[in-house]
């Protein structure tokens, strides 16, 4: 069943949790009826773990009421989309109650614990076809991305031959950084994979379509962290490697570590093409360098209002683009597919898709994985 939206109303919007990405969709709600020129979503709920808690956020986040109860909150009427901001082992429950109370989601990544939980989640979306499931892959709104999406669709670099993607941050590179749930298969589920690979690969099977085969090997660089009760076992992989063989018969390579000293957020990859090369690193996110054939080396290209979606935000080149940025975008292309309009994703049924590839990679040992890919 779908609630409909409240008569002559934009959408009511709850937010469970409010970390990192839960404070990342408040503004993003926030700012979305500014930047686009729409009507601005009513932020109805916002659900935090304690009542403090709960009502000093949603004061700070702009939301009408504060609750502890979550489950309430899905069940609330004025309540047409859920933003589900939470640790990893609750995006099931969550998600799936949403769906049940006939709600739209949008979903953190990664999209669930296990490729089982994943399917499920999948499987409970198609049964909802008037409900819009969106996960939060905002890389994926990068005006620099998205142009080299139109490079590639429009043969500028010609037939696509290699893929080569790396994904590094070094937050858990200190040793001495305490054991968390993160580094547990209960709580985090996948580790280094879970948290920054499964980014690489939206973006990888966006620029070069579906994976029919990959290779893999995993890692615990650093076995046991210090907690309260002593010493605690990680249970989730610090990095990745992996070969991939894509649907079209072209090649790649993937790599993420979330113990990689001194990267912060190296989103980068190359797509090398027969008449040219395209190379972007997020820690430079508004440059975008293209080789073409003919050409001495390589010419940057700076975001600007010619790109998809930088002139929603700001008329001028050169003024730059950034990681909140992206978010809003995301909430206004969930407020487009609310409404109608095409949503493109990646929805619960794509997300599953980067999941069987995050989960390949993490159950390979070396060994090849088919995915079924059609060429």
């Amino acid at each position: 069943m779908v609630i409909p939206t409240q008569a002559n109303t934009s959408p009511g919007v709850a937010l469970i949790g409010t970390g990192f990405m839960g404070k990342c969709h408040a503004m993003a709600w926030n700012n979305v009826g500014t930047v686009y020129g729409v009507p601005r979503p009513r932020l109805e709920i916002l659900c935090d773990a304690t009542e403090d808690a709960a009502h000093s956020h949603a004061a700070a986040f702009g939301f009408a009421r504060a609750s502890t109860d979550w489950k309430a909150a899905l069940r609330d009427p004025a309540v047409d989309v859920v933003s589900i901001a939470t640790p990893n082992g609750l995006h099931r429950p969550m998600a799936e109650a949403a769906l049940e109370a006939g709600k739209h989601v949008w979903l953190e990544k990664p999209m669930a614990l296990t490729l089982a939980d994943a399917e499920a989640m999948a499987g409970l979306a198609l049964s909802c076809p008037g409900q819009v499931t969106l996960l939060g892959y905002n890389y994926l709104r990068s005006p620099a991305f998205r142009a080299a999406q139109a490079l590639i669709a429009s043969g500028q670099i010609g037939t696509l031959r290699t893929f080569r993607g790396v994904y590094d941050e070094d937050y858990s590179a200190d040793p001495a950084l305490p054991w968390s749930w993160r580094m547990t298969r209960q709580g985090g589920g996948l580790g280094a994979l879970g948290d920054l690979g499964c980014h690489l690969v939206s973006q990888m099977v966006a620029l070069m379509g579906p994976v029919a085969e990959l290779t893999a090997m995993t890692q615990i660089a650093v076995t046991e962290r210090p907690s309260p009760d002593g010493p605690r076992a990680v249970e989730n992989e610090d990095s990745a490697m992996a070969l991939i063989r894509f649907g079209s018969g072209t090649q790649g390579s993937f790599a993420t570590s979330r113990v990689a000293r001194g990267r912060k957020c190296r989103l980068q990859w190359e797509v090398h093409g027969s008449e040219g090369t395209i190379v972007f690193d997020q820690e430079n996110m508004n440059e975008l360098w293209v080789h073409r054939t003919g050409e001495a080396g390589f010419t940057r290209h700076l975001s600007g209002p010619g790109q998809p979606e930088f002139a929603a935000f700001c008329p001028a080149p050169g003024h730059n683009f950034g990681f909140n940025e992206m978010k809003v975008v995301e909430a206004h292309d969930l407020l487009v597919a609310i409404g109608g309009g095409l949503n493109t994703g990646p929805d619960f049924v794509e997300g599953l898709a980067i999941e069987r590839i995050i989960h390949a990679m993490a159950a390979s040992d070396g060994r090849p994985v088919a995915l079924g890919a059609d060429k």
